[in-house]
């Protein structure tokens, strides 16, 4: 007689948030939910219960992952890069690109934006973020006011190139097109008269 065993892994607190940042990427905050997560990791609730007192954490956790690994890893990464020219076209690469092909956060994070949970987290990521563009906009030579409105025109784009991928799926950006744009953006001659 045969004994078959299955091996079961067990899923750490990381599967789940990895898991529920990708659920609100896709589905939003509905999609951060015990039983559909359960399911995509072919879990039980109780492993979930393990890890998590309540969906409220696992909301808490997953946002703080989507802050950490999508903006504090992302700024430490980028400033390894000596010149503020190749951070800028770096980031703007990334960024629009990752965000016209639908593998980024921020649109689930955005469309949560009303909820208490995710605000605070919401505005102190944008905050962070329009700052480090700011300071690097600075370091090319434009002055605070001119580095602060580029800085938001350049996230601006950001925002909206996530929300064109959903509003128009079948005009995805190419990577010309985003390269001209970053290109746009990094122009920091200013115009003549």
């Amino acid at each position: 007689m045969a004994i078959r065993y299955r091996i079961v892994m067990a899923l750490s607190r990381d599967d789940w948030t990895r898991a529920a940042l990708d659920a609100l990427a896709t589905d939003g905050l509905a999609g951060v939910a015990v039983e559909p997560l359960a399911r995509r990791l072919g879990a039980s609730k109780g492993s979930f219960y393990w890890h998590f007192r309540d969906r409220g954490e696992l909301i808490a956790a997953t946002l703080q992952r989507w802050e950490r690994r999508d903006t504090t890893e992302v700024i430490t990464a980028l400033e390894q890069i000596p010149d503020p020219r190749d951070r800028l076209r770096e980031l703007a690469r990334s960024a629009y690109v990752g965000a016209a092909a639908g593998n980024d956060a921020q649109p689930g994070v955005l469309a949560a934006a009303a909820d208490p949970r995710v605000a605070p987290v919401l505005e102190r990521v944008t905050r962070t973020r329009l700052a480090f563009l700011e300071r690097q906009f600075q370091a090319l030579g434009l002055d605070p006011p001119a580095a602060r409105t580029r800085a938001r025109m350049a996230y601006a784009l950001y925002v909206g190139l996530g929300d064109l991928r959903r509003a128009a799926p079948q005009a995805p950006l190419t990577e010309a097109e985003a390269a001209a744009i970053i290109e746009l953006i990094l122009d920091t001659r200013k115009p003549s008269p």
